[in-house]
């Protein structure tokens, strides 16, 4: 199988290449800039080639004898869309890292167009979502009868400049959860909980997470919210501060900044993992929780891409959640993960 990595010279898609290559695999690199992918291409003996998505005919071209791509390059509220016409006119498998609700629901309408062309889409084969998607199937497994889903997770150890970027984008749209089957704007941290993390139980807050889309897809539980750490201070402070961050200043403000993060070193992921935490419940009371471990999240996401990858080729074609496509036990097979089993609360 021919496959490549596009955005390969950002953060994360450096660290896919570098893994393929230590894998034995031999992905072709691309991105928009050339004295940007170039070195990095011949720094590990690879395949380039360079195109801008914002120019669909040579988009097209450039997936040529290509079987499957890795889109690592966000926002991919501006980059998904273009770089799924393609595949879906190449014949050409489709996963992405994608975290944003949008762009999941999004990517879930073109199911028909996917299956007719005979391709996979799966956005969001990285931490966003994998492991929170992965749990929430294995939860609803053990309580198929649960009408209500938390998934919370915390990470360590900083973020990439494209992981900064989404963020900015996003931070002045508040909160969003799934109620009684929609997705609802509501208030950034309307929900407060506790989450027993394998490490230790933590206090989290509502935040707009992919799977509140995903985890509805994935499973058909209608009420789905996702947390993370949250200060409680922060939560009053947002109907004041979403307007401000919704202005055109302060989006190219916190782009300008977000573009100076280098993201975390391997020092710094050898030593930082990730905890996520998830329970369903039903009307009858009954409640069933679970937990995972991980590595540092740039890690996971990393071998999840170039292990996905490799598997596109036996799920049905169509648009996919992880669980969807490789089964609720997918994220077992990934370095370094471990799973607490569900049980009753």
């Amino acid at each position: 199988m021919t496959w490549m990595v596009y955005g390969a010279n950002g953060f994360t898609g450096t660290l896919v290449a570098e893994l393929a290559v230590r894998r034995g695999l031999r992905p072709v690199l691309a991105g928009r800039s050339a004295e940007k992918v170039r070195p990095l291409a011949e720094r590990l003996g690879l395949e380039h080639r360079v195109f801008d998505l914002e120019n669909a005919v040579d988009t097209v071209g450039a997936l040529e004898g290509i079987d499957a791509v890795a889109h690592c390059a966000g926002p991919f509220s501006a980059t998904s869309g273009p770089m799924v016409d393609a595949c879906l006119k190449t014949g050409t498998h489709y996963l992405d890292i994608t975290g944003e609700i949008d762009v999941f629901e999004a990517v879930s309408r073109r199911d028909g167009e996917a299956e007719a062309a005979g391709v996979v889409l799966l956005p969001g084969a990285g931490f966003d979502v994998v492991p929170t998607d992965c749990l929430a199937a294995m939860l609803h497994q053990a309580l198929p009868t649960a009408t209500h889903l938390d998934l919370a997770f915390v990470v360590q150890g900083g973020a990439s400049a494209g992981t900064a970027r989404t963020a900015v984008e996003g931070s002045g749209g508040g909160g969003r959860a799934r109620v009684d089957g929609e997705i609802r704007g509501v208030k950034l941290g309307h929900r407060r909980r506790t989450a027993h993390f394998r490490d230790r139980p933590r206090d989290v807050g509502a935040i707009p997470w992919g799977d509140v889309s995903t985890a509805y897809r994935s499973t058909g539980i209608p009420n789905i919210t996702t947390f993370t750490t949250f200060p409680g201070v922060l939560s009053s402070l947002q109907p004041l501060t979403a307007p401000l961050l919704r202005t055109g200043l302060a989006q190219r403000l916190g782009k300008a900044v977000a573009r100076r993060i280098g993201g975390p070193n391997d020092s710094t992921r050898s030593k930082t993992r990730c905890e996520v935490f998830g329970e369903v419940w039903d009307e009858q009371g009954n409640r069933v929780r679970a937990a995972l471990t991980g590595p540092n999240a740039y890690d996971l996401t990393a071998d999840s891409v170039v292990t996905a990858v490799q598997r596109l080729g036996d799920a049905t074609p169509g648009a996919h959640t992880p669980s969807s496509a490789f089964g609720a036990d997918y994220v077992r097979a990934l370095d370094g993960v471990v799973v607490s089993e569900p049980t009753s609360a």
